[in-house]
């Protein structure tokens, strides 16, 4: 039976007097709840604040397909007021009985009474809602960070895929052309040949590799056109493989008059195995080049992650902007080769700034990911960089539908967001704010408009001063 004693249990209500612990109790409704019975969900009204009197209440946020804990209330705690202090229409939380639960449910009009009346209650309900929101906010942030970094890390394995795919594809297949290339190697060695043809074919894979560096890519009728001529040359001699020699004879610049100065300096006997030692030695330099090539790629990728994250370096420090830029790009390669075109215009006489590197790397992140959001995936973005006195300027532009004008007001407010549920973890724009306006005592602008929307950050170029 819900009795005065039992509402002085509660710490918020212990200073109140007789009367208006009287009045609570007329104004309560109780709830019983069996564990996993849910007591509200994200989207119903906030209409209701809770005193939890007995057992526990799980509070979880959904994120995609995920329920993230927030959360667990304990026995007689004040909980649900969050919403209403703020003015929230519903709740954005979903809670759920851990144990057999016991709540008492106040309604808003009742709720905003009891802080009026009573002085003890409002400073304890707003200290409790001071810490909370901090808790929250840290939460939402810190899970912002994670599913970032999910996101940048999703692309970076997708980046990372095709040049060791390409890579390991290039061994394995170098691995079977010095297979042949060894053995062809030594029956060309035990030919009998005078000094001047063993010269010549020296000089001949040296011509021959020196082609293929310089020769000019040909257009593909063109390359059709030549390879059918050089298989029809090598059908002729009775050459065997002569569709599978051509095309790399071809990509390599060797013509016919190149081919018959060979055949005119080895003669017909070894005319065969001289090609097909030219050919795999020739698709073996493209084999390396290619490893090199994705090798190289990779290599890149993982200084943009270490440049973007500013590993072994100090949290504050002097950095170049455009550095921190170029690696965000890197890392957003995979949504930017979709259909979405960056065109940059920096000031290469813009200094070294004093700034958290990987802080200001998240706000080119969110930026540049809600750009290429907004556009879905097919535009141009536009990033410039120029100094102004004390200030660097840095602007990210793009031509999409732009933000309506009655929400660009609240864009920067905590956990405001324009996309679905399970679409990303919103905009980010409260991180961006944070890190521009608070961390780095700048400032952040936005000018949209439908077809054109820019956001100008300006931060001071000595943080430490």
């Amino acid at each position: 039976m819900l009795d005065i004693n039992t509402l002085r249990q509660v710490p918020l209500f212990t200073k109140l007097p007789e009367q208006r612990l009287q009045w609570l109790l007329e104004q309560i409704t109780e709830l019983w709840l069996e564990p996993g019975e849910i007591h509200r969900q994200e989207g119903d009204p906030a209409n209701h604040v809770f005193v939890l009197l007995e057992g526990e209440i799980r509070i979880t946020q959904k994120e995609g397909n995920q329920e993230v804990l927030l959360v667990t209330f304990k026995p007689k705690t004040l909980f649900g007021e969050l919403p209403v202090l703020m003015g929230e229409k519903n709740f954005w939380v979903t809670g759920k009985a851990v144990t057999r639960s016991h709540i008492l449910e106040l309604p808003n009009e009742a709720f905003w009474e009891l802080l009026s009346s009573c002085t003890c209650v409002m400073i304890d309900i707003l200290q409790n809602m001071a810490k909370r929101l901090q808790t929250v906010q840290s939460i939402s942030q810190h899970r912002e960070k994670l599913v970032s970094l999910g996101t940048l890390a999703a692309g970076l394995a997708h980046e990372l895929n095709n040049p060791a795919s390409a890579g390991r594809r290039a061994a394995g297949q170098l691995r079977q052309t010095v297979q042949v290339l060894q053995p062809l190697t030594i029956k060309l060695n035990q030919q009998q040949m005078n000094c001047a043809q063993k010269a010549f074919l020296s000089e001949l894979q040296e011509d021959a590799i020196q082609r293929a560096k310089t020769t000019t890519k040909l257009d593909p009728l063109t390359q059709s056109d030549r390879e059918d001529e050089i298989t029809q040359w090598l059908e002729d001699r009775n050459i065997n493989n002569a569709w599978k020699l051509a095309p790399n004879l071809v990509t390599a610049g060797i013509d016919i008059d190149w081919l018959l100065n060979v055949q005119q300096k080895v003669g017909d006997l070894l005319l065969g195995d001289v090609l097909t030692w030219i050919e795999v030695t020739l698709q073996e330099l493209d084999l390396l080049e290619e490893i090199e090539h994705s090798t190289d790629r990779i290599s890149t990728l993982v200084q943009a992650v270490k440049d973007y994250s500013y590993m072994d370096q100090a949290p504050l420090q002097e950095i170049d902007i455009h550095e921190g830029l170029e690696s965000t790009i890197t890392i957003l390669n995979h949504k930017l080769k979709q259909g979405v075109v960056v065109k940059r215009e920096y000031d290469c006489h813009t200094p070294r700034i004093s700034a958290y590197g990987s802080e200001l790397n998240q706000v080119w992140t969110n930026l540049i990911d809600n750009a290429i959001d907004a556009m879905n995936g097919q535009g141009e973005i536009q990033i410039r960089t120029v100094c102004e006195n004390d200030f660097l300027l840095v602007e990210i532009a793009d031509n999409g539908p732009g933000i309506p004008p009655e929400i660009q007001s609240h864009i920067f407010e905590p956990f405001f967001t324009t996309k679905g549920v399970g679409q990303g973890t919103g905009l980010g724009l409260h991180t961006v704010y944070r890190v521009v306006v608070g961390q780095h005592l700048g400032d952040i602008r936005l000018f949209s408009q439908p077809g054109k929307t820019k956001f100008q950050i300006r931060l001071p170029t000595n943080l430490s001063s």
